[in-house]
């Protein structure tokens, strides 16, 4: 868990903030699902209180108040926190001597990471890695210890974590890797020097190197886009869709107008991106709504500031969303968006509106000028020449053509604008992360159809869609190759969805239908590469895995488990070789890291002849592994209270799962005199707890356990009370109207917190 730590840090210091969050989530979920005696959590809590609680605040803050929101600095400071927590909780297990033995391991696994971050192309993350690992080395009283104690070793590790982040400064993925390799051969025959037995060593190199298949698992899932980036692109579409209700109210179309809001709402409603919006800033999610809602009003009264006012609410909400689900992706959305808004622009232009293809051209470069979504700074860092291009040649001479009524200028600088754009998209990002801003694009460029088809212009919607056509079968940044080989359906789909907007334009139908229905199959072909995209660097997470199986091979720890277990080293073994094919043949990689991890723990409780106190219930090679959770042997001490009931009640309206630490959904939205039941799924016990701060004026206060207030609800659990363990659900109803913010009280660290909106 020390090395998992460190994992999510060399992730964010490599702009994979998301990654890491992701990574401490789960850290966090294995440690809650811990149980037993001589499970982590368990263990923990009993060694020391002070640093269990600590523990815990840190690795939720490490997620929430670090990662999440992009925050390194804080990462770093939360990473280091979790990380003195565990090591004074070893000390006081078991011994200095044996505490430096799995310090020395430990460091190096982390001098690893450089490896791994290498391998993906963030040189800086890897140096900085081994620096870090360099740094808490000469810091540390195994310093000293291992000098005293294996010389030889002491002075190959040093040497060799030295000639990583040289290697890494020079750019050298191949040298990174080999003296990374170096200094943890280094630290494990050094630790087994320290070590006052060779299974205790033994252990602990195990240990090692089931936190090197977390590298790989890590590695794995760095490079491509994640399911959150395209949520991130549907948003980008939703974007130009409300400028577009703007354009159409200005131009007297308010009925259209008020539909295409309409539509956005409903569309929004069923998307796979508003459960994701929720979850990730449930204050972007509801200004989205509220914006929609206050749209449609101000296009209906003929509201001009109005509408202004809330296209702008709506924006700035579903930048803040977009900026919460891609990250460090977010900057070719933006690009995409600003496409698609220059593209309005040229069109009001040909229509005679050079004011208002001015005024949009304007915001664009106020927008670039404030950095909205990274834009600005991530052109500069990726090309200063593109970066001349765009914002001094092209953009700024943009302006001047529109508001000069310059065709010839306006014609070479938009096209300029566009293709320094897509220049900068593919430069930027992968394939896969291209192909959902070039989808958000176009599905924004067949709603453009649609808009100018409204306005008597069929033959300039035929040529938007023609030309948008032209765009895919060009390439359009790897779109249209990535999507053919994700899903030959949705591909097939596309193509003839987008050929039926010209049609029906040519023919002098209405668009607006047909631009509808190739925005779905738009949305559904981001959603088809992105999940066809996967991690980029699987390949190199191959490697890794290749790389422990032949160092397990050469090992002394591998007689040492053939010996003491022929079971756990058949398994140890198999999981591994399927790990390793998981990730050759493009098998599930989580779920092999998950069995490859609990065979590592199999393995280290076998070396010490302690099988029976195994805290997993395996049924693995040869026959169960252990004795299963004590936990889950005995009877619970919790309580559940009023309200706790087994099951969920058929009458429920809705349901809230509870996993280990997180509810999901985190937010609902009832009508008053609707129940919910939170049923647990996952983890170890939980509570539903308001705030009492959280919830309506004049409202009860709610909370398992039946409790009257905050303070009680936090007491009453210090005594086992209002839990909700497997098998159960806590049932309330609301009666009050407003937002009711709730947490669980021992995962409130974690964030695992909610809320529920009465109607």
């Amino acid at each position: 868990m020390r090395a998992r730590l460190w994992d999510a840090l060399g992730l964010g210091l490599a702009g994979e903030t998301g990654t890491g969050a992701a990574v401490a989530e789960h850290t966090f979920a294995r440690f809650e699902t811990a149980g037993g005696e001589f499970g982590a959590h368990e263990m923990l809590e009993t060694t020391s209180e002070n640093s269990y609680a600590e523990f815990e605040e840190a690795l939720g803050e490490l997620r929430t108040a670090g990662l999440a929101p992009g925050d390194v600095g804080r990462a770093r400071e939360e990473t280091t926190i979790a990380d003195t927590q565990l090591a004074e909780a070893q000390r006081a297990l078991v011994g200095e001597e044996t505490a430096a033995v799995l310090e020395l391991q430990l460091l190096g696994t982390t001098v690893q990471d450089a490896a791994f971050l290498a391998a993906a192309g963030e040189f800086e993350a890897a140096r900085t890695a081994a620096e870090d690992a360099l740094g808490r080395f000469e810091d540390a009283d195994l310093h000293d210890t291992l000098e005293a104690a294996d010389n030889e070793a002491y002075e190959t590790f040093e040497s060799a974590v030295e000639a990583v982040a040289s290697a890494a400064d020079n750019e050298d993925s191949e040298a990174v890797r080999s003296s990374a390799a170096e200094s943890f051969g280094a630290a494990l025959d050094g630790s087994y020097e320290l070590a006052g037995s060779a299974a205790t060593a033994g252990a602990g190199h195990v240990a090692a190197l089931q936190a090197r298949g977390w590298d790989a698992a890590a590695l794995a899932s760095m490079g491509g886009p994640s399911t959150a980036f395209a949520h991130a692109a549907a948003l980008t579409i939703y974007r130009g869709r409300t400028h577009d209700a703007s354009w159409l109210a200005a131009s007297g179309e308010t009925d259209r107008a008020a539909t295409v809001v309409s539509d956005v709402f409903a569309h929004f409603e069923g998307a796979r991106a508003h459960e994701a919006l929720e979850e990730a800033d449930a204050e972007a999610y509801e200004g989205f709504e509220a914006g929609l809602s206050s749209l449609r009003s101000a296009i209906e009264s003929g509201d001009t500031a109005g509408v202004e006012e809330a296209v702008a609410a709506v924006d700035s909400n579903l930048v803040a969303g977009i900026q919460a689900l891609a990250g460090g992706r977010a900057p070719l959305l933006e690009a995409s968006f600003f496409r698609a808004r220059s593209a309005d622009a040229r069109e009001r232009y040909r229509l005679g509106e050079t004011d208002a293809a001015a005024g949009i051209a304007e915001g664009l470069f106020g927008r670039f000028e404030e950095n909205e979504l990274d834009l600005h700074e991530t052109v500069e860092s990726t090309s200063e020449e593109l970066y001349t291009r765009f914002e001094e040649e092209h953009l700024s001479s943009l302006i001047d053509g529109f508001e000069s009524g310059d065709d010839e200028a306006v014609a070479t600088h938009y096209e300029g604008v566009q293709s320094t754009l897509l220049e900068f998209e593919t430069a930027a990002g992968g394939t896969a992360a291209v192909s959902g801003a070039e989808g958000a694009y176009m599905a924004a460029r067949g709603f453009d159809a649609a808009v100018l088809d409204t306005l008597g212009e069929d033959a300039r919607a035929e040529a938007i869609a023609r030309a948008a056509f032209e765009h895919f079968e060009a390439g359009a940044g790897g779109y249209h190759e990535a999507l053919e080989e994700a899903d030959g359906s949705v591909y097939e789909s596309f193509e003839e969805r987008l050929g039926a907007i010209a049609t029906a334009a040519g023919e002098c139908e209405d668009v607006y239908p047909a631009a509808t229905a190739f925005n779905g199959e738009a949305v559904a072909s981001i959603y088809a590469v992105v999940g066809n995209a996967g991690g980029s660097e699987t390949a190199a997470a191959a490697t890794v895995m290749q790389e422990v199986f032949g160092q397990f091979e050469q090992a002394r720890v591998h007689d040492g488990l053939e010996t003491a277990d022929r079971n756990a080293y058949e398994t140890f073994e198999e999981e591994l070789d399927a790990y390793l094919s998981a990730l050759q043949e493009g098998g599930d990689v989580v779920g092999a890291a998950e069995s490859f991890a609990s065979a590592a723990q199999y393995a280290q409780f076998a070396l010490l002849d302690s099988v029976e106190r195994l805290p997993l219930d395996l049924d693995l090679a040869g026959g169960s592994g252990g004795g299963g959770s004590e936990e889950g042997q005995e009877e619970s001490a919790l309580q559940g209270g009023p309200n706790v009931v087994e099951g969920v009640p058929d009458d429920a309206d809705h349901v809230v799962d509870m996993n280990a630490v997180a509810f999901d959904p985190s937010s609902v939205t009832v009508t008053q005199g609707d129940t919910i039941a939170w049923t647990y799924a996952a983890g170890e016990p939980h509570s539903v707890s308001a705030y009492g701060d959280g919830i309506p004026e004049g409202a009860t206060y709610w909370a398992s356990g039946g409790f009257d207030s905050e303070e009680a609800a936090r007491t009453g659990w210090e005594n086992g009370e209002g839990a909700v363990q497997s098998g159960q659900s806590y049932v309330h109803t609301f009666e009050t109207t407003g937002t009711h913010e709730y947490f669980c009280i021992p995962h409130e660290a974690a964030g695992m917190v909610g809320e529920v909106v009465v109607e």
